[in-house]
């Protein structure tokens, strides 16, 4: 999930900005309407018809253009491989990213489809959408060989430290105890945060310990049913590459389960899991010993994790609000049934 400690807007581009980027591809036409599809923290996204097609622009808020451009090249190199992505167009020059007025732009052509939730998604569907994950993988490892690697986390830390977590809880409860007027938002979040220090004075011994650091390799960064576009069955495109980097490849596989096949109750359908992790590990190579060791990180991370309510007290944001539910209970219940979601990350 996309998270940044600032929350940034942009217009809608005007007729005469949305003529001057054109003019940089040659066959795209001119602009006919441009309507927002995506608004999300690191880019916003708009459908533009033109006098020559349907295409998607994208507008990176962050404008690092060195970033961009390096997204650019693996979707291309990734595209040639024939994995479902959705590259950038070149324009008359063969550059993918136009800048005007200090703003960076990118025109992807338009992809009919439609998002899938684990709770959609068949057995079958999610074994290949396992197998997909480690074929990007793998496929990254191979696009991505000679460029080099970008300032990495420490990977081999023992994981977030519970005194810290237990200040941000006790920040959040002020917070969400003198929210007026009160809501039953504010009373699940204490009741969430109550919980989860108790929970967390309880497992403190189990946070992670330092030792050898977890393979890590390109990956997507932010695999989630939003960022997957499906048509008919099948993935037609993987989209959002903003958060492309080197992290613990297992990692990403844990994580993108825990979005997919988490239920509005905030349990896990471990046997979709199952069938996903297996295909997983099939497609790249990934030990049963490694997806564990992922598992656990991710359990702990997800244990000390409170950006949702951090959003909504203390930036304001209340975008992830109907995702607080199922993420904070999610976190309770893994920890009841700790062994039985490794197991299905693993056998």
């Amino acid at each position: 999930m996309l998270r940044s400690s600032v929350v940034r807007t942009a217009a809608t581009p005007d007729k005469d900005a949305l003529g001057s980027l054109l003019r940089h591809y040659t066959g795209a036409g001119a602009p006919l309407s441009c309507e927002p599809v995506a608004e999300g923290l690191l880019n916003h996204g708009y459908f533009l018809a033109t006098t020559r097609g349907r295409y998607f622009l994208k507008h990176h808020l962050d404008g690092d253009l060195a970033a961009i451009t390096r997204q650019h090249r693996a979707t291309r190199r990734l595209a040639a491989l024939g994995l479902p992505v959705a590259p950038p167009v070149a324009d008359a020059d063969g550059r993918t990213v136009t800048v005007l007025d200090g703003r960076c732009y990118a025109l992807h052509p338009w992809v009919e489809g439609r998002h899938l939730s684990g709770a959609a998604l068949t057995a079958g569907q999610s074994r290949r959408l396992g197998a997909l994950l480690g074929l990007v993988h793998t496929a990254l490892a191979q696009v991505m060989a000679d460029e080099p690697h970008p300032p990495r986390p420490p990977f081999a830390d023992a994981g977030a430290d519970p005194e810290r977590t237990f200040e941000t809880i006790d920040e959040l409860l002020d917070l969400a105890r003198c929210a007026r007027p009160r809501t039953s938002f504010d009373e699940l979040a204490e009741h969430r945060l109550l919980e989860r220090r108790t929970l967390l004075e309880r497992q403190a011994h189990r946070r992670p310990a330092p030792g050898a650091e977890p393979a890590a390799g390109w990956v997507h960064g932010d695999f989630h049913p939003l960022n997957v576009l499906y048509r008919g069955t099948e993935p037609t495109a993987i989209v959002d590459w903003d958060r492309l980097g080197v992290q613990p490849r297992a990692e990403e596989a844990v994580r993108a389960a825990a979005i997919f096949f988490v239920r509005p109750c905030g349990t896990l359908d471990l046997a979709k899991v199952a069938a996903y992790a297996g295909a997983y590990r099939s497609a790249c190579g990934a030990g049963a010993d490694e997806l564990a060791a992922a598992a656990h990180r991710v359990w702990w991370e997800r244990l000390n994790d409170f950006w949702m309510l951090t959003w909504r007290y203390q930036l304001g944001d209340r975008r992830t609000d109907p995702q607080f539910p199922a993420a904070a209970a999610l976190a309770v219940w893994w920890t009841r049934e700790y062994r039985a979601v490794r197991d299905a990350f693993t056998r």
